[in-house]
């Protein structure tokens, strides 16, 4: 199944009602005047365009709960609805802002799909467990989008909050590893993410 990962909202807003620019402070230094807008955001077609020509940089996150120990007991893996109706088993994924750091897109995208209450782990400099690759030519890698060439930066992420779902994500069920590992779940997940979800319990030693 391809993947289908949702594009930012050019109108999204802050706390505040005010439209969020992710360029905010940076006008003078890099040549663009400050603005309320996004002069970042591209326009379904552009967007296209860009993803004909160019690898598109992405942040994906395998939200976990441990115990006191710091072990994974639990993975969470969201139910999503696509833009074409698909109902499909995946991970907290989008599209890295210009002007946005690693950081910044991945608490943005885990608030997005999990919740303001989700309350993410992220240390000052997150370290990716792997860069996954996706090609819209299926046999490439381990992983398929069939719009776009995209690299992936993929990460654990410990939640300790309430997460609920937002936009298009409807529901996070949360698995034992085992279960998050198992071949069941890889028939749900899109583009080849359930080897990205085995990498990701093995890169922290939860898979037995």
């Amino acid at each position: 199944m391809a993947v289908r990962t949702p594009d930012p909202d050019p109108n999204e807003r802050d706390d505040e009602g005010a439209a969020r620019d992710p360029l905010r402070g940076l006008g003078s230094s890099m040549g663009r005047p400050g603005s309320a807008s996004n002069p970042a955001w591209l326009s379904d077609v552009e967007l296209a365009e860009a993803r004909r020509r160019l690898p598109m940089l992405y942040v994906e996150a395998v939200p976990v709960r441990l115990d006191g120990m710091g072990a994974v007991t639990e993975v969470g893996i969201l139910l999503r609805a696509t833009p074409m109706g698909e109902i499909s088993r995946t991970i907290v994924s989008g599209r890295v802002r210009y002007g946005e750091t690693v950081r910044d897109a991945l608490f943005r995208h885990l608030e997005n799909d999990l919740g303001p209450m989700a309350f993410p782990l992220l240390p000052p400099q997150p370290a990716p467990f792997t860069v996954a690759e996706y090609f819209p030519i299926p046999g490439v890698s381990a992983f398929h989008d069939d719009r776009q060439h995209a690299v992936s930066l993929a990460f654990v992420v410990p939640v300790t909050g309430t997460c609920e779902p937002r936009q298009d994500a409807l529901e996070v069920t949360w698995m034992s590893p085992e279960e998050a590992a198992s071949d069941a779940l890889a028939a749900e997940m899109e583009g080849g993410r359930s080897t990205l979800v085995r990498q990701a319990l093995a890169s922290v030693g939860a898979l037995r």
